[in-house]
């Protein structure tokens, strides 16, 4: 008697995460399409600052006189520090480079990646933004330094990092161009393109952290306002660190594709 056929659903092919994907299987990624997503990113980097941007700084300018002071202490003496790790310390930014894989592979990585720090920022904001001003501002530094990991891990994914000076800076400009204001992003463009371009500032000691410490704390301070305020802080502070890690992300991903393109060319 002959075998029946197997039913459809039995010769479905199994679903599977890029990031479950051994790296042998993975295509070839499509240069072209990374080119033309880069193309589409750097426009909107270099976009004039319109109404709503100019609206921000002003609004920007009552919320500093609304925090109080001791918040305003907390925060600065945060992001100094972030700032400090990044420059002088830090043991994240030692991560080992992978040894090898296509650019497929490694931005398969680093999706993934980017997934798991942006829920971790997200529960560590709603928890925070319930307990108002207190919560809020420990969740400062425990944001940075979500942050700062996620950056090294990303880089290192890409084959680069290792604690040296020069590879410092990279991470300074990526974080400066993700939370520069929008007259400041051209700027902090051109810095990273001389960076990779070799032209750049090579020690650290060049660096301007300081005006790069002052802009990343405007930022954070227009973006998370809402989560001081108590009880409706909560939802609010898990959707603002999720698209500030986000962000980070997105800018880190496309830095580095900069750099990939720049450093196979040469």
């Amino acid at each position: 008697m002959a075998r029946p056929p197997e039913s459809p659903r039995e010769t479905l092919p199994e679903m599977v995460a890029p990031e479950d994907v051994p790296e042998g299987l993975l295509t070839v990624a499509d240069e072209g399409a990374i080119h033309a997503e880069l193309e589409a990113w750097r426009a909107k980097v270099l976009k004039r600052p319109g109404l709503w941007d100019r609206a921000s700084r002003a609004t920007q300018a009552r919320i500093n006189r609304a925090i109080p002071e001791r918040i305003h202490a907390i925060v600065t003496s945060g992001v100094e520090a972030m700032t400090k790790g990044i420059l002088t310390g830090s043991e994240v930014l030692n991560v080992r480079p992978p040894a090898g894989g296509s650019l497929a592979a490694r931005e398969a990585k680093v999706r993934a990646l980017i997934r798991t720090y942006r829920n971790t920022a997200g529960v560590e904001g709603g928890v925070a933004g319930a307990g108002g001003f207190v919560l809020a501002a420990a969740d400062f530094p425990a944001l940075m330094a979500i942050k700062v990991r996620m950056l090294a891990d990303i880089v290192s994914v890409y084959g680069w990092g290792g604690g040296a000076p020069r590879e410092r800076l990279f991470l300074l400009h990526v974080f400066h161009l993700a939370f520069a204001s929008a007259e400041r992003r051209p700027e902090a463009l051109a810095a990273l393109e001389d960076w990779i371009a070799g032209a750049g500032a090579a020690q650290v000691a060049d660096y301007d952290w300081r005006r790069f410490q002052q802009e990343y704390r405007d930022y954070i301070d227009l973006a998370k306002m809402a989560q001081l305020i108590p009880v409706v802080g909560a939802p609010i502070g898990a959707v603002v660190n999720w698209r500030l890690v986000d962000r980070l992300g997105e800018t880190a991903m496309m830095a580095c594709r900069m750099r990939w393109f720049a450093e196979t060319a040469s």
